[in-house]
């Protein structure tokens, strides 16, 4: 069931006013998002990359043409809504999507059950000379703010993601109620980008995307994600080392990390076992 974007944002400002961190994660199985609201996550977001990182598969591939993204969204929305209780699920949307209407998809996501949206996968994933032929021939970021836009007035709670200290802008013009500032493809495990920039940089970056949001729109909401965050320990710094900032948006470092440090250990655990063998002789 959805949950009003208001009582949401009751919940998240009650998390500030606390000194509690506001944690978002991604859930590519049912299982995953069961979990997660067990560990009292604040908000599970489903999107397409969840269901290729949980397949063992890099995050990245959700930004590739392996599938349509809003469909895999829509499909995973239906394992993962019926199994959380009580915590918003936010559809992760693919606002260049040239095959929708975006206003009449945002009320199929809201009917399915979600109550928000964040701008996943997105063109502000790329840069260089693929942003611009992108940009150029239509598939915009300007776009995603848009939808952003649109779901603000059809009152879904609006968590987007940023890039640049310019997108964190746009989209706290937007209206956006909560601004995640990316700082990249999330480091270590099997599938996890091997470099990224030192904590100290993604602390920088965060806490200009913060400031410039601010700015626009005191109320808004800023947390971070990605890149060399990937543990408890890494957000914590990001935390203590910047004003302002809320919390942590967790996908790779939510399911994908911790899968794959429990299983190898359990298996290692049941290798462990010690016995003795018996023969038992049948007797005539």
């Amino acid at each position: 069931m959805a949950i009003e974007r208001q009582e949401i944002l009751r919940r998240l400002r009650r998390n500030i006013e606390r000194g509690i961190p506001i944690i978002g994660t991604g859930a590519g199985t049912g299982i995953s998002a069961k979990c997660e609201e067990l560990g009292g996550t604040d908000l599970i977001i489903v999107y397409n990359s969840g269901r290729f990182r949980m397949a063992g598969i890099g995050s990245t591939a959700g930004c590739l043409p392996l599938g349509d993204a809003n469909t895999i969204m829509m499909e995973l929305g239906r394992e993962v809504i019926p199994v959380v209780k009580d915590t918003p699920v936010i559809a992760g949307v693919f606002g260049n999507d040239p095959f929708r209407n975006m206003k009449n998809f945002l009320q199929e996501v809201k009917y399915a059950g979600f109550s928000g949206i964040q701008n996943y996968p997105t063109i502000a994933n790329y840069d260089g000379n693929m942003r611009r032929e992108f940009e150029q021939t239509g598939f915009k970021f300007d776009n995603e703010v848009e939808m952003v836009r649109i779901a603000r007035e059809m009152d879904l709670l609006t968590t987007p993601y940023a890039w640049q200290v310019e997108e964190a802008e746009k989209m706290a013009r937007a209206g956006a109620d909560v601004i995640v500032a990316h700082c990249g493809c999330t480091t270590g495990g099997t599938t996890g980008m091997e470099w990224a920039p030192p904590l100290e940089d993604a602390a920088g970056f965060v806490q200009e995307v913060c400031d410039a949001a601010k700015a626009i729109n005191p109320e808004v909401i800023v947390m971070c994600h990605g890149g060399p965050i990937s543990s408890p320990e890494d957000a914590e710094f990001i935390l203590q080392h910047t004003r302002g900032v809320a919390g942590f948006y967790g996908a790779s470092s939510a399911e994908r990390l911790p899968v794959e440090q429990a299983i190898p250990e359990q298996i290692r655990r049941f290798k462990a076992i010690k016995y003795e063998q018996k023969i038992i002789e049948l007797q005539e």
